[in-house]
C-alpha cells in the first residue's frame, strides 16, 4: 500500500548524525543554560538501522522548574508545545513550520521531532538505554529494521497502528535490559 500519507522506512543516511549536530549547534546557542544536554535518539541515532526520514531529539533540562521557559524559547524558534502526548516525562513539540528552529536564516530544517525531558526521567532513560543496545547489538538491529519494514507495507498509513506494533518490540528489549 502507497500513497502520500504512508510510513515509508529507508537505509540509514550517513548525513543524520550531521544533520543532526546542525541542530544541536542551533539548540544550544538558542536555550543556552536552560538545557543541560541535545540527545540524538530514535532509529536515525543508530549507525546502519533503517528508519522513517525524520530525527528524533530530547532536549534535556535539569528538572521540570525549567519547563516554562524552555517552552517560550521555544515558541520564538517556531515550536509549538503539544503536551506529553499521554507519555508522561516526554513532554512534545510540533514545528510551525520547516524552518523551525529558527535561527536567523531562511532556510528550511531537516524533518525532526523534538521533546524535552529532565534528566531524571524514565522516558529519557528508554531513549538512551534502547538506543545504546541498538548500537552495540547488530542481530537486534537487524530484525527491528525487518520488523519496522513489515509494519510500514501492512500499516500503510496508520502510523497509529505502526508506533503501537513496533512499541511492543521496544518494550520487549527495554524489559530484559531494565
Amino acid at each position: 500500500m502507497t500513497g502520500s500519507n504512508s510510513i515509508v522506512i529507508v537505509d540509514y543516511d550517513p548525513e543524520w548524525p550531521v544533520i543532526f549536530q546542525s541542530l544541536k549547534d542551533i539548540y544550544h546557542r538558542e536555550l543556552g543554560d536552560l538545557i543541560i544536554n541535545v540527545e540524538h535518539v530514535g532509529s536515525t541515532s543508530v549507525p546502519g538501522l533503517c528508519a522513517k526520514p525524520c530525527l528524533d531529539i530530547d532536549l534535556v533540562i535539569s528538572n521540570r522548574s525549567r519547563l516554562p521557559d524552555v517552552i517560550d524559547r521555544l515558541s520564538e524558534l517556531g515550536y509549538r508545545h503539544t503536551g506529553d502526548q499521554g507519555v508522561l516525562g516526554r513532554e512534545a513539540f510540533k514545528r510551525e513550520d520547516q524552518k523551525a528552529p529558527y535561527d536567523g536564516t531562511a532556510s528550511e530544517k531537516y524533518a525532526h521531532h523534538l521533546y524535552v525531558c529532565s534528566i531524571d526521567s524514565p522516558e529519557l532513560r528508554k531513549h538512551l538505554l534502547f538506543r545504546e543496545y541498538l548500537r552495540m547489538d547488530t542481530e537486534v538491529k537487524e530484525l527491528y529494521c525487518q520488523l519496522k519494514k513489515e509494519l510500514a507495507e501492512k500499516f500503510g498509513a496508520n502510523r497509529e497502528l505502526y508506533t503501537e506494533a513496533k512499541t511492543d518490540f521496544i518494550e520487549g528489549v527495554l524489559n530484559e535490559l531494565l
